[in-house]
């Protein structure tokens, strides 16, 4: 006998999309896809702000959590870590900006994917030692960066965090999206296990890992032809 799944809950996907395109206020945004959910679910609304709440006391803390790495970061570099991490990685022939992202983005997923998905992150690895390394990198053959090329690249070790975090964490059994996806199947009379969902994820982060890797290595080739074209455009160190 086959079931039919609804897929009016998922309108807290669209709400969170449109709320995030118009720049409203993130609480907001989140509250409201979580409310929309809710109704489209059809639970009692003692229910959704229950869990609202159980949700807020959750994540209390959060802010505490942010915050706490930042003065120690700060420390870090004021003390030389920068310095120290450009210069190392500028000792490294073979080292490129595109190379050195790529090897980031291999131990970023892998991590993830094992469940570490602590290890790294803008504010404590990007920031302080990822993109210094990659400028180091990208100077190192090709002389001082323009703002907008170095610009470009910091953006560029950003996004390799965020590619090899969000493609790994979902390889790792126990994630939570794993976990809901497994319960929101089961709740529909479509019965799997949360392993057979997590081997699923392995075609997606291999073709991520793939196909980032490749932008990287392309950029990488393109970066001498961007410095000069920011050159001839008037943009200077």
């Amino acid at each position: 006998m086959q079931t039919t799944v609804s897929l009016w809950p998922l309108i807290g996907v669209a709400v969170v999309i449109v709320g995030f395109v118009l720049r409203f206020n993130a609480v907001l945004v989140v509250t409201a896809a979580g409310i929309a959910t809710g109704l489209a679910a059809k639970l009692p609304p003692d229910l959704i702000l229950a869990k609202l709440g159980t949700g807020f006391v959750k994540t209390r803390n959060l802010p505490l959590t942010l915050l706490l790495p930042l003065p120690i970061i700060g420390l870090l570099e004021r003390h030389g870590l920068r310095e120290r991490a450009q210069a190392w990685i500028a000792g490294i022939r073979s080292a490129t900006a595109g190379r050195l992202l790529v090897v980031y983005l291999f131990i970023r997923e892998l991590a993830a994917a094992m469940g570490l998905t602590s290890l790294g992150g803008h504010a404590p690895m990007v920031r302080p030692l990822v993109a210094p390394m990659t400028e180091a990198a990208a100077e190192k053959t090709h002389g001082p960066l323009p703002p907008t090329v170095r610009d470009k690249w910091k953006a560029m070790a950003s996004a390799t965090d965020n590619v090899g975090l969000f493609f790994g964490e979902d390889v790792f059994v126990a994630f939570g999206s794993i976990v809901l996806m497994q319960t929101f199947l089961a709740e529909n009379g479509i019965v799997t296990d949360p392993l057979h969902i997590a081997l699923w994820g392995l075609p997606t982060a291999i073709a991520a890992f793939v196909i980032h890797s490749a932008r990287l290595i392309r950029l990488d080739r393109r970066l001498p032809l961007d410095i000069a074209r920011a050159r001839a455009n008037g943009s200077t160190e």
